[in-house]
C-alpha cells in the first residue's frame, strides 16, 4: 500500500495520534513512553527534561520551570521578555530563598517560605499533567499542570495539596509575554481543615536580577502610594502592579495581576524598590490567617506580563483586562492545535 500523507501530532509527554492517510484509511495509536518536544502551529512549544519544563515561542524561550532538583519548592527561575530579556533571579546571596518567580505560604504553621532545614516545610513535585498547547479564540496557550504535595519537615504525609497549573498565553495583541499561574489549594485526605498564614510578602513572589534592584519605578492601577512599611516594604490593595527598571541596560516593565474571582480581590500587592527589588500577590495572612476547609478548595489565578521598555499605567491595564478575557477561557475548552 502506498501512503499519501503522514501527520504527527505530539502533545506534551504523550503522543496522541498518527495519522495514516490512504484510500481512506486511518489508525491511531497511544504510546505511554516520554516524547519530550512538542510543536504546535501556534509555534508554541514545550520541551521536558528530567528537571525543568521550558515553553518556548518558536525558537525564544520564554520561560523555564525547574521542578526537581530544587531545594524545597519548585519555580520559574527564567522568564523572558518578547525581545529576550531574562528578569528572574535565583538564590542571592542576601535571600538564598528567593527563587525567581515562586508560591509559597505557611500552612498550619509550617512555613514553607524561608528554606530552614529544620523547621522549614517542602513543596514535592508529584507529577505532570495535561501537558500541552491549545489555541482558543485567536490565542494560544501553552503550559502544564503540576501536583504538589506540601509536607512538614518530619513527615512524608501532606499538609495541603495543591494544583497548579502554568501558562504562558500568545496573541497578536498583546505586545508583552504574558504567563498565567493558577494554584488550587486543599486540605489532605483525612483532614477536616487547614490554615493558611504568613508574613506580608508570602504569596505568589517575583525577585529581579541584580541590575533591577535600584533605579526603577514602581506604580499600580488605582495610583495608590499604599501603606509603607520597615525596609521600604509597601503594601496596597489594589488588582495590579508593575515596576519598571532596567535589566542590563535595557528598560523592561514587569507587572503583576490579581483576577477578580480571587478570595480577598484585590490582592495585597506587596513591594519592594529599594535595597533589591521584589513584587508579590498576597492574601494578607499577617493579618487575617486563612482556613481552607476540607471539600472547599481554594482557588487562585494570577497573571505576570512582562514588556520591553517602559510601559505606562494605559498600557498594563489594557493587558489587564485582555488577560481577563483570556482567563474565561478554560484550558479544556479549548481546541487542541492541529
Amino acid at each position: 500500500m502506498t501512503f499519501t500523507k503522514i501527520k504527527i501530532v505530539v502533545y506534551g509527554r504523550r503522543l496522541l495520534s498518527i495519522g495514516l492517510f490512504a484510500y481512506g484509511v486511518a489508525t491511531c495509536i497511544d504510546r505511554l513512553d516520554a516524547a519530550d518536544v512538542q510543536a504546535v502551529e501556534s509555534h508554541l512549544r514545550i520541551a521536558q527534561d528530567d528537571s525543568t519544563v521550558s515553553i518556548f515561542d518558536g525558537d525564544r524561550l520564554v520561560l523555564r520551570y525547574r521542578y526537581a532538583g530544587v531545594p524545597m519548592k519548585p519555580y520559574a527561575d527564567q522568564l523572558f521578555s518578547p525581545g529576550g530579556v531574562q528578569v528572574l533571579r535565583d538564590s542571592p546571596h542576601d535571600h538564598k530563598h528567593h527563587h525567581g518567580l515562586m508560591f509559597a505560604l505557611a500552612v498550619d504553621g509550617v512555613n514553607f517560605w524561608e528554606e530552614h532545614d529544620a523547621s522549614s516545610g517542602k513543596e514535592l513535585h508529584k507529577g505532570f499533567s495535561n501537558v500541552k498547547a491549545t489555541v482558543h479564540d485567536g490565542a494560544s496557550r501553552a503550559g502544564f499542570v503540576q501536583k504538589l504535595d506540601w509536607v512538614g519537615p518530619d513527615s512524608d504525609k501532606p499538609l495541603l495539596i495543591e494544583r497548579r497549573e502554568i501558562d504562558v498565553l500568545k496573541a497578536k495583541d498583546l505586545g508583552a509575554t504574558l504567563v498565567e499561574w493558577r494554584s488550587v489549594l486543599e486540605a489532605p485526605p483525612g483532614k477536616k481543615s487547614i490554615t493558611l498564614t504568613g508574613h506580608c510578602y508570602y504569596g505568589l513572589g517575583m525577585r529581579f536580577i541584580a541590575s533591577m534592584d535600584s533605579g526603577g519605578r514602581y506604580f499600580n492601577a488605582d495610583d495608590n502610594p499604599g501603606q509603607t512599611g520597615p525596609h521600604d516594604r509597601r503594601l496596597t490593595p489594589v488588582k495590579w502592579c508593575a515596576y519598571t527598571a532596567k535589566a542590563d541596560g535595557k528598560p523592561v516593565t514587569v507587572a503583576l495581576f490579581d483576577h477578580p474571582s480571587n478570595l480577598r480581590h484585590p490582592a495585597q500587592m506587596f513591594a519592594k524598590t529599594k535595597t533589591f527589588a521584589y513584587l508579590s500577590a498576597t492574601l494578607n495572612l499577617w493579618k487575617e490567617p486563612l482556613v481552607v476547609k476540607a471539600g472547599r478548595p481554594l482557588e487562585l489565578r494570577y497573571g505576570v506580563a512582562l514588556w520591553d521598555g517602559e510601559a505606562d499605567k494605559a498600557t498594563v491595564e489594557r493587558l489587564y483586562q485582555r488577560w481577563l478575557k483570556l482567563s474565561a477561557n478554560e484550558r479544556g475548552a479549548a481546541t487542541e492545535a492541529p
